[in-house]
């Protein structure tokens, strides 16, 4: 598990290549900003929080690095649905193939399926992605600061706003979280993953608290097992939550959504 983020880069640094060899980004461009169908990531967010509800971003994702398969029986479609039923504010999907074993159409098929917004999830370096992600329908891309300089993030950030898509910047230490507050964006989401070991501790939240300014919307990331950790987390005001694990090793992922913020 030495440094799968290096990998991983390395693997998207390729893809990107060979995807423009095949597509060109003008021609990507087109097809982008020909869609007019963008859904409010952050404004969904928003109106859960001020109904008193915590935000669930409930993520549709087949395996993992660090897991292998979490879900055999998987059907993007169905679980898109299911999680729409039992109160998610917003969908993350994995289009990342080689370490997640996602896919472009999961995002496509999920996004149809219910009126939730949807945030890609995947490793972007580059322009090409963010239109790319655009051009398949997401309302929402994810910034990885351990992942891109400052002039790529606010590169990739400008680019993003262009196409009418929210940003959600993600950070794993207070070192990252000093670059995410720079770009524009107020969601700020908070790891509790270390991407290059992929241990978990939810205690990474909770100590970068005191450190984002009042106007940022914090979203915790990654080991939300229980009602007792989203108690925890909602008693340090933290209301917006990105869950995938828990929900995908369950027979009915909306249920176990209902069941464990609801």
């Amino acid at each position: 598990m030495n440094d799968i983020l290096k990998k991983i880069l390395e693997t998207k640094r390729k893809e990107v290549t060979t995807a423009r060899q095949m597509r060109s980004e003008a021609d990507l461009l087109r097809e982008a900003k020909s869609r007019k169908d963008v859904r409010g990531f952050i404004r969904a967010i928003k109106d859960k929080i001020a109904q008193g509800k915590p935000a669930v971003i409930a993520e549709i994702k087949k395996a993992s690095p660090s897991r292998g398969v979490i879900r055999e029986n998987f059907n993007p479609p169905e679980i898109a649905t299911s999680y729409a039923a039992h109160g998610a504010a917003c969908l993350s999907v994995l289009t990342d193939v080689q370490f997640f074993q996602g896919s472009y159409d999961h995002l496509r098929q999920a996004r149809a399926a219910c009126s939730l917004p949807v945030l890609r999830k995947d490793f972007i370096i580059d322009p090409y992605q963010i239109v790319h992600a655009r051009a398949l329908g997401a309302d929402c891309i994810l910034l990885i600061v351990a992942a891109l300089d400052k002039a790529q993030m606010v590169e990739l950030e400008s680019l993003s706003i262009e196409l009418g898509m929210d940003v959600l910047v993600e950070v794993h230490s207070r070192e990252e979280l000093e670059s995410a507050l720079k770009l524009k964006t107020n969601l700020i989401g908070i790891n509790n993953r270390n991407l290059r070991t992929f241990e978990t501790s939810l205690q990474n939240t909770i100590d970068m608290l005191p450190l984002v300014p009042m106007d940022k919307l914090i979203v915790t990331e990654s080991a939300i097992f229980s009602r007792e950790d989203v108690s925890l987390m909602r008693s340090h005001n933290v209301n917006a939550f990105l869950v995938g694990e828990r929900f995908m090793r369950a027979k009915e992922p909306g249920l176990a959504l209902q069941e464990l913020f609801f």
